[in-house]
């Protein structure tokens, strides 16, 4: 597990999914409920892989489009 993929996921408001995971990954289990739907998960690295997708998705949501302002003008000479 990418330390700062846990440590993001344990920085996240509690009662959130990357939140709960995390406890869930720290704490040494892999059954986790959220929002009144409990997943068990095969190992914790499964899980680790779970919460590094999340992170990844918040991280592309976050990424702002880049853009490229063009101009061109034609001058006319006399």
């Amino acid at each position: 597990m990418d330390p700062t993929v846990l440590a993001w996921a344990l920085a996240q408001p509690a009662g959130s999914r990357a939140a709960a995971l995390a406890v869930a990954y720290t704490g040494g289990t892999t059954r986790v409920t959220f929002d009144g739907r409990t997943v068990e998960y095969r190992s914790l690295d499964e899980l680790g892989r779970a919460l590094a997708v999340l992170r990844g998705a918040e991280s592309a949501a976050a990424r702002r489009p880049s853009v490229t302002l063009a101009r061109f003008s034609r001058e006319r000479s006399g």
